[in-house]
């Protein structure tokens, strides 16, 4: 796709600072994610990018403040898809210096400014909050003296967030004082001031300096014994919390094994003071004990159909990753299709089953080939095998008049699905469109209730493309913790195109046939539904995560994921 250039527009644009908060996506506000959506260009280091990006809106120019010099911004943004997903591809222009000399911050200044020329909506996004922010003063200095408009989007500021993640309140019904303190920034003054005080101190600082900042605070007064938290990667699934005290918190560090190391710049929250005590936060500390905190899992799912697993995954503290294991493609003769879709318009059919989100979507399809929509399902009851297709008909326009009111599957289907009646049915025959490896249950049953059947394929499914070296090694190295199989299919399709498992990967499978499948081919099951359906089996991932970490605390064990475990542990088989 050639360049694009933005429509000309004021000599200045808008720009908006935006407070892209500690690092969970979820703590954007409104206004923030209202703003994204309508910027031209977004300016912002690589990690906030991360948080922020993936509500701006397709063909934003994406500034990144971090990377080395490689364009300007005067030609507006260049996008295409990106290979295999059809996605735009933002392009990346740096702003790095290019003056030698000029701080960095110079810069950003002058990325915003020409940025906001031509009228174009910049969003500049920071870490935390802009009003704690000295970069974002600047640059907000910066447009008011060239008199171009801007506003502030608050955020959340890691000396507030982190804390609330890490369990840690900073205040309770006493009103006891608290102060923040940048250790990176802070004079001698600074640390015989809050040394002084006995209130709650919350210190920003890195790895290799909080140690140091303690000493200051003990240096100024307060006792060694005093408790303290340390709080990395706070809010996002990589977090980790140490308790300890100002006198001992080097030593704590340094058996954790994360001190010295070349992350000891990584930035941390530190909570002194009473309310960081270790009893507390065992009560209070709700983000790390999720039963799946921090769990790589491993869906072999398309994103679109893993959407809400993977949102109930992360509700459990997971981090799902998608790995499509199938492919889907047309049937080889559409002609039974056509005929079939034709036959739902001259009235054929009393009924039309739909086993899959794929089938709905091969017949919305070759309904839009033939100009038709939702109106042609008017005298045609229409049945969905389960919550996830009748949302894919609703979102076609189409209500469907049956959906299992038990087990969502072909067995649940037929239980609610009623005998033929010759009195009350003017016409005996369903349309099946499924899959062309679609099992016989639904067929069999529906003939046995008197129906006649005509089952059409209306879409293939083949292996999927191997997913990336990196992710192949992933899987067969154990770092995944989990793998969610829901169907024999996942299972060969996976090992097939990826290799198997590695022995310290939790397996959890939907079923007894697709358990049978994975030992089959040499994986133990650790986890089972309780019942044929993908978020029964993520409940049951979560409950296994519970009582795994029960146990390591009931031992005094340390919680750890099972990615985390030397490599060719035994793992005892506890099949739920």
């Amino acid at each position: 796709m050639s360049p694009t250039t933005l429509p000309a527009g004021p000599e200045h644009g808008h720009v908006t600072f935006l407070g892209a908060g500690p690092g969970d996506p979820g703590l954007l506000t409104l206004r923030a994610v209202e703003a994204l959506a309508h910027a031209d260009v977004l300016v912002a280091e690589q990690e906030v990018l991360d948080v922020v990006r993936t509500h701006a809106r397709p063909g934003v120019l994406v500034v990144d403040t971090d990377s080395d010099p490689s364009g300007d911004l005067s030609s507006g943004p260049t996008y295409g898809p990106t290979p295999g997903t059809g996605a735009p591809q933002l392009t990346i222009v740096d702003g790095a210096s290019t003056t030698a000399g000029v701080p960095a911050v110079r810069d950003a200044a002058h990325l915003v400014m020409e940025a906001a020329r031509g009228g174009r909506r910049v969003v500049r996004a920071v870490s935390g909050d802009p009003g704690l922010d000295a970069y974002a003063a600047e640059e907000m200095l910066a447009c008011a003296a060239a008199g171009v408009p801007f506003e502030v989007v608050p955020g959340v500021a890691a000396a507030v967030g982190v804390p609330a993640y890490a369990g840690v309140p900073l205040r309770d019904a006493e009103g006891a004082d608290v102060r923040f303190v940048d250790a990176r920034t802070a004079s001698d003054r600074c640390w015989t001031e809050v040394g002084a005080s006995d209130g709650t101190v919350v210190v920003s600082a890195t790895l290799e300096s909080v140690a140091a900042a303690a000493g200051e605070l003990v240096s100024a007064g307060r006792k060694p014994d005093t408790p303290l938290t340390v709080t990395v990667a706070g809010t996002t699934t990589r977090q980790r919390t140490w308790i300890a005290t100002l006198g001992t918190i080097a030593q704590t560090l340094k058996q954790a094994k994360v001190l010295p190391s070349p992350q000891g710049a990584r930035p941390v929250i530190a909570v002194v003071g009473e309310r960081s005590a270790a009893a507390q936060r065992e009560q209070l500390s709700w983000f790390e004990s999720k039963p799946l905190f921090g769990w790589r899992v491993l869906v072999p799912r398309t994103k679109e159909q893993a959407a809400s697993l993977s949102d109930q995954l992360r509700s459990y503290g997971a981090v799902p990753h998608e790995v499509p294991t199938i492919a889907v493609e047309p049937p080889r003769t559409p002609q039974q299709m056509e005929r079939a879709v034709k036959g739902l318009v001259t009235g054929r059919y009393e009924w039309i089953a739909f086993t899959s989100v794929n089938a709905v979507k091969a017949v919305r399809e070759k309904f839009e080939e033939y100009g038709l929509d939702a109106r042609a399902f008017a005298g045609i009851k229409v049945a969905a095998v389960g919550e996830q297709t009748a949302k894919a008909l609703v979102a076609f326009g189409v209500k469907p008049d049956l959906v299992p009111s038990g087990e969502q599957s072909a067995a649940g289907l037929l239980e609610d699905w009623p005998p033929y009646d010759p009195v009350f049915d003017p016409i005996d025959r369903v349309f099946l469109p499924r899959a062309d490896i679609a099992t016989e249950t639904l067929v069999a049953g529906l003939i046995e209730l008197g129906w006649e059947v005509d089952d059409v394929t209306a879409y293939r499914t083949v292996r999927a493309s191997p997913p990336p070296a990196e992710t192949r090694e992933a899987i067969k190295g154990g770092g995944f913790d989990a793998v969610l199989f829901t169907s024999s299919s996942t299972v060969r399709n996976l090992v097939g195109i990826a290799g198997k498992p590695h022995n310290v990967t939790v397996i959890a499978c939907i079923g007894p046939a697709t358990a049978k499948t994975a030992e089959e081919h040499g994986l133990r099951v650790d986890v089972m539904a309780p019942e044929p359906s993908v978020h029964k089996l993520a409940e049951a991932l979560a409950e296994f995560g519970l009582r795994r970490r029960a146990a390591a605390l009931e031992a005094g064990d340390a919680v750890t994921r099972p990615s985390e475990r030397r490599p060719g542990a035994r793992r005892r088989r506890t099949t739920t």
